[in-house]
């Protein structure tokens, strides 16, 4: 049964915990080492062990010379270890030399060396929870590291990632800056519960929900929902973790169906202290221009006089600027014998290649870890970031249909026109449905304010040596402001004026505690980890509307005193929802004389979200290795140096469903109502909105990996290779209820099946390493076969198409034995003599109705890869990044609204299709005339860099200035502005694959930057 956290478990704790901390130190010390040894010592040592950059080292060996005892370095390279003053201590740790030191006192602070021959495989690599060293990872782990985000301007912690991981594919819904972004790990695994992967930044799990306020339809379309990761600085960054197989995802059980990322940000390290400027300056401009006629070439196309207004206007060129973005970020680190501190201020002021768009962020963060009490027996870490939002969008909802969006104004508008009349006033085109675009922006003001905290307090008590308590309170709270105008205008979309406030408060709980024991027996190293976390996730929103409000500049701004003029018609509306996450987990880590490794995890949640019946999910995952290379018949081999197969199964689940789903709902309305007195008054009667389901239970995902990790020729050649099979169960879905049911559909699982396996692959290679000149590649990519199984339904529909006379026509559908999201309309076949298009009968009945779609392949690209190199020479460095993919398909949903026939009604359209000979008298019929390969090979980001060293100026360390470009250019056959978009189109609910409509385009930049550091 689920229950709350109950505070009066935690008081009985608190007796047990004070005397784990009164214990006698000896008898600590001597129960430590006598799982190795019957040698009594009487001193406890601690100690921490960095590499050569001051860097902390996890997972390192410390050994004591004469007596046998060990002990392993925490994260922050921190040991205990019981042994006498005058003995030996044996620091060891892959890809270092083993160094020897004598214990002069009761603390000891070692640095490593590293060894020529370090290899990817030796690195320590995040898990959940916890940390390991790559050559003990059993799952498929893929992390980056600072050094790997050099390049190009990235507004959020996603973008960080494009190209650069084997299965993770970054699709952004709009270039609009700060706007959301579509990340996937290993395929698409839900109908309708989206694909983004668990966020967890610094120990916080993060709520995928928008948390800034969302934009109201005032005629236009709701505006897409910005990127919920945007408020973090991403110069903060130390490193990015992608858990994608079932093994290292099952800890997080409910949330880590769709993959976790575990974000980690940075913390002072040993040397000397050191503030950083970092600074640049970019140039932007829209990617591509599609090809339209020009006035030159409509005036040719003669089809209707009247159509020519005298004018010669390229309206791409008049709504899309040369953008210019600016960023400064200082930014203070330390370590001490005790503690560590990290402190950053940064301002991003990014301006968008359309008019009027802008996203400007300020962000503060402090990091701070601190020792306390003897031996550092408690340490305490604070994490705390605030970031301050201000946005100005665009009309440019991906809903308004056929006739709502900036830019599909701007593309159909007929080039002879002209901006401005002849009073010097916008051009007033007199057409319903369609408008001057440079008016349409004049007119509309929608500004959002959202102000973000996101703290954690983490606290560590060792208990025994070995043994350790942890805690972890965090907070994530949001609040934000969206202001939306549209003055009163010419057009046809609400032209007595309109102004919206929209207030979005957004807050979550983390409590988290949880035990970890680390312990040797030989050969036999073990590490367990058993926990308990609770999180409470609030929403509410508030929102008004005035209508009929003062026309521009008369008077005051409505954002400013909506009172001021107009007719409330939302007179305080608002909402608030709820919902908790508890749960218990656990994990055992086992490894055998560096050779066998054993992983086994369970982990229950239960949640408010799901039926009585089915509060509780379990998500268990097992994973097994074997280190070969550790085997004799390879220790001497010149070829081989690392070599590790393993394995994995596991199951996680997705709790991404509305709240109260599982129970009625009711309403009282007049439809319902009936007559119950003489007078004829209606009486509002009991309506029926939502039938109970006390069963549904969760989407869970069944995965199994198979994976090797290799190094040969001293890191000439290292990488990994994985194969996996992913099932999704029971998926969650809206569907037809049975008869006599009080609602047409209900909520529940069904018997379906998704299913996504492939191959991927990550490829590495130090080509040249001297001391003059480095040069690593790295190559990375992926397949995916994506299939539908078992669906209880025929067929469920998505991807809602806007064009003239489509409303309601829809793209996307999800069958049996199809790839999920899989496309559907007629099949195009040409043109006829008069110009008219030709569609496949299917059935062969003469006539083409909606029984002649046919079924094309989907979205999803069979095929991922990127390419990331890094050269140094001297002071010079230079990197490049490329990416791209295969085997997908898009709905060029912006050609079907620039469809032939436009040039019927005094529209613009594509050249191609004029030139193609089609009559304009051709009505828009969705069909593969519009469907479109995606296929793309793009150089995603380039830099060159110069470091000066100031060593004679004692203030200053070095001085790195360099230049860089984003999106310089793109191979394609894709005739829209980005073959990587996809258009948020979805149908009840269920998730739309593969549509670009009027998309706001992807921005080319250069950039001139510089990092200094004193």
């Amino acid at each position: 049964m689920y229950h709350k956290i109950n505070s009066f478990s935690f008081k009985k704790l608190i007796p047990v915990a004070m005397i784990f901390l009164l214990a006698n130190q000896t008898y600590a010390e001597s129960l430590s080492a006598n799982y190795i040894t019957t040698f009594q010592v009487n001193e406890t040592i601690t100690g921490n062990v960095t590499d050569q950059d001051g860097a902390p080292i996890a997972g390192a060996t410390v050994t004591v010379v004469e007596t046998g005892a060990q002990a392993i370095t925490d994260d922050s390279g921190n040991f205990t270890i019981s042994a006498n003053i005058g003995q030996t201590l044996s620091i060891s740790y892959d890809g270092y030399e083993i160094q020897a030191t004598k214990i002069s006192g009761t603390a000891v602070s070692v640095q490593l060396k590293s060894k020529r021959d370090t290899t990817a495989i030796e690195e320590v690599t995040l898990v959940g929870y916890g940390s390991q060293k790559k050559s003990d990872l059993t799952g498929a782990i893929s992390q980056l590291k600072a050094d790997n985000f050099r390049e190009g301007m990235n507004v959020s912690v996603d973008n960080l990632m494009q190209g650069k991981i084997a299965g993770v594919r970054i699709v952004q819904t709009s270039g609009e800056p700060g706007a959301g972004v579509n990340v996937s790990i290993r395929g698409i695994g839900s109908i309708r519960s989206g694909s983004t992967p668990l966020f967890v930044v610094d120990g916080v799990p993060l709520n995928n929900d928008p948390v800034s306020a969302q934009s109201p339809n005032v005629g236009l379309g709701n505006v897409q929902a910005k990127n919920p990761l945007n408020f973090l600085n991403t110069s903060d960054i130390e490193s990015i973790t992608v858990l994608k197989d079932a093994s290292a995802a099952a800890i997080y059980g409910a949330r880590g169906s769709n993959g976790v990322v575990l974000v980690t940000t940075k913390r002072g390290k040993r040397g000397e202290p050191i503030f950083t400027y970092d600074t640049y300056l970019g140039f932007s401009s829209v990617i591509k221009k599609l090809d339209l006629l020009t006035a030159d070439e409509y005036r040719a196309a003669g089809i209707n006089k009247s159509y020519d207004h005298g004018g010669n206007t390229d309206w791409q060129d008049e709504i899309y600027r040369n953008a210019v973005s600016s960023n400064h970020s200082v930014s203070f680190s330390k370590a001490t014998e005790t503690g560590n501190y990290f402190a950053s201020l940064s301002h991003m002021d990014q301006d968008g290649i359309v008019l009027n768009s802008s996203f400007k962020r300020t962000t503060a963060r402090l990091n701070a870890e601190e020792s306390f009490f003897d031996n550092k027996r408690l340490k305490v870490k604070l994490n705390l970031t605030a970031s301050d939002i201000k946005e100005t969008g665009i009309p440019n909802g991906g809903n308004a249909g056929s006739d709502g969006q900036l830019i599909i104004h701007a593309l159909m508008a007929n080039p002879t026109r002209s901006v401005y009349d002849e009073t010097g006033n916008f051009t007033n085109f007199n057409m319903n449905a369609h408008y001057n675009p440079l008016y349409l922006l004049s007119v509309y003001n929608d500004k959002t304010n959202t102000f973000r905290i996101l703290g954690n307090t983490k606290a560590t008590l060792r208990i025994l040596p070995g043994l350790n308590y942890k805690f972890n309170l965090g907070v994530d709270k949001t609040m934000s402001e969206r202001n939306t105008t549209m003055y009163p205008n010419v057009t046809d979309r609400t032209p007595k004026g309109l102004y919206v406030q929209a207030n979005l408060d957004s807050y979550n709980v983390l409590l988290e505690h949880y035990l970890t024991y680390d312990f040797n027996l030989n050969r036999h190293n073990f590490n367990a980890l058993a926990g308990f976390s609770y999180q409470k996730f609030k929403n509410t929103g508030t929102y008004f509307g005035v209508r009929d409000i003062a026309a521009q500049g008369a008077g005051i701004a409505p954002e400013i005193n909506p009172g001021y003029s107009g007719t409330a018609f939302v007179p305080g509306a608002g909402y608030a929802q709820e919902n908790e996450l508890q749960s218990y987990f656990g994990r055992v880590n086992y490894n055998f004389d560096k050779k066998y490794l054993l992983t086994a995890s369970l982990r229950a949640d239960g949640s408010t979200r799901f039926g009585d019946n089915n509060k509780y999910g379990y998500f268990p995952s097992v994973a097994v290795g074997w280190t070969v290379s550790n085997e004799n018949f390879l220790k001497d081999s010149q070829i081989i140096n690392e070599l590790k197969l393993r394995g994995s199964w596991g199951q996680t689940g997705n709790q991404e469903v509305p709240n109260k789903i599982t129970q009625a709902s009711s309403s009282l309305t007049q439809g319902s109502g009936y007559y119950l007195y003489s007078n004829l008054n209606l009486i509002n009667g009991v309506s029926i909105n939502r039938t109970v389901n006390p069963d549904l239970k969760w989407e869970v995902v069944e995965q199994s990996n198979i994976g090797a990790d290799f190094s040969l020729w001293k890191n000439k050649l290292y990488g990994s290779l994985e194969y996996y099979h992913k099932t999704t169960k029971d998926p969650i879905l809206n569907i037809p209820s049975s008869p006599l049911s009080p609602t047409s559909t209900v909520w529940r699982n069904v018997d379906a099946k998704i299913v996504n396996k492939g191959f991927e692959f990550s490829l590495g290679s130090e080509v040249i390493r001297n001391e003059n000149f480095t040069w690593n590649v790295d190559v990375n990519g992926a397949t995916v076969n994506n299939e539908v199984r078992d669906l209880p339904v025929s067929a469920i529909y998505s991807g809602e198409v806007s064009g003239p006379g489509l409303s309601g026509v829809t793209a996307n559908i999800y069958r049996n034995g199809y790839e999920a999201g899989s496309f559907y309309m007629y099949n195009y076949q040409g043109i006829d003599a008069n110009g008219k298009y030709i569609y496949e009968d299917l059935n062969t009945d003469g006539r083409i109705d909606q029984n002649d779609r046919k079924i094309f392949e989907g979205a999803i690209p069979n095929f991922t890869f990127g390419i990331n190199s890094y050269m140094k020479y001297k002071k010079f460095d230079f990197a490049f990044s490329f990416i791209g993919q295969t085997g997908g398909y898009l709905v060029n949903n912006t050609a079907l609204d620039l469809n032939i026939n436009n040039l019927a009604s005094d529209r613009n359209v594509l050249k191609s299709f004029y030139e193609s000979g089609a009559s304009f008298t051709n009505q828009p019929q969705l069909s593969s005339l519009y469907l479109e390969k995606s296929d793309f090979l793009r150089l995603n980001n380039v830099r060159l860099g110069y470091t000066f060293d100031m060593n004679q100026l004692k203030f200053l360390k070095s001085i790195n200035l360099y230049i860089s470009a984003q999106n310089l250019f793109t191979i394609t056959n894709y005739s829209g502005y980005d073959p990587l978009v996809d258009t948020n189109k979805q149908v009840g609910g269920n998730q739309s694959l593969g549509i670009d409509y009027t998309t706001y385009p992807s921005a080319k930049t250069f950039i001139l930057g510089a990092t200094v550091k004193f």
